[in-house]
């Protein structure tokens, strides 16, 4: 039988933390699968892991598929980033040709497009809770924690997306990760 709930937890978010040693809460975020048609519910902890927010994995889609993500409860960052196609159209992973960092709070929309990177971050005081309708097929091997339709190799590959958001001073910084040659410039907007 089909289990619509997972967790990620410390151990399985060590390899795109920007400090790979440290140790977050045990658990970073709760999925609940429900995909098209019932919706997927993701419930992020608040907190650090050393001074990085607390965040999800981040993926791409394998496929043309969109998605929107419902903002239900608290603040956060979106972070959308597009690789760099080669003259094959295979993308190149340590390099992005577009990066965007978008506040969230509740009541917000996020369109993702096909392509496009995408990862949630928890910057507020209580969970970061959204709802989205990418799809969950049940004959997938995990699901829950691994749909079919996410990639999450090139973001372990590279140890996490472009930049990486930090706590300084009380306010939320963008710094970039090393492993990526080629960046856009990056502000939270």
């Amino acid at each position: 039988m089909f289990k619509p709930f997972a967790e990620r937890n410390n151990e399985r978010m060590q390899n795109v933390l920007i400090d790979q040693n440290i140790s977050g809460p045990d658990v970073f975020y709760y999925m609940v699968r429900g995909g098209i048609e019932k919706t997927n519910i993701t419930i992020l902890e608040c907190g650090f892991a050393g001074n990085e927010y607390i965040k999800t994995y981040g993926h791409y889609h394998v496929g043309n598929i969109s998605e929107t993500y419902s903002i239900l409860q608290g603040t956060g960052v979106v972070i959308l980033q597009k690789r760099k196609v080669d003259t094959e159209g295979k993308p190149i992973d340590n390099e992005i040709v577009f990066f965007k960092a978008i506040s969230v709070k509740a009541g917000d929309k996020i369109f993702i497009e096909p392509d496009m990177g995408h990862l949630l971050i928890n910057t507020g005081e209580k969970w970061l809770v959204t709802s989205d309708d990418s799809p969950v097929y049940t004959n997938d091997i995990n699901p829950v924690s691994m749909p079919g339709h996410a990639d999450y190799e090139p973001i372990k590959k590279m140890g996490g997306f472009a930049y990486f958001l930090i706590e300084k001073n009380n306010t939320p910084v963008l710094i970039k990760n090393p492993k990526y040659i080629n960046t856009p410039e990056a502000h939270i907007e």
